[in-house]
């Protein structure tokens, strides 16, 4: 028995759906969006996913 016949133990490596350089853009898309809305709640909703956002792709300029 080969060890291409039992399952590996170890999960597969995790992959990143998003490049840090996506992260960026979509921060940006969301601050043009924030400036253009004024409903409260919403731009509430889009300022919390723009600082969740900021924790993966810090800005740097």
């Amino acid at each position: 028995m080969s060890n291409t016949d039992t399952p590996s133990s170890e999960p597969a490596r995790a992959r990143a759906l998003l490049s840090s350089a996506d992260m960026k853009l979509l921060r940006r898309a969301l601050e043009s969006h924030a400036r253009g809305t004024e409903d409260r709640e919403e731009l509430a909703k889009v300022n919390a996913l723009h600082h969740r956002l900021g924790t993966y792709a810090p800005n740097s300029e």
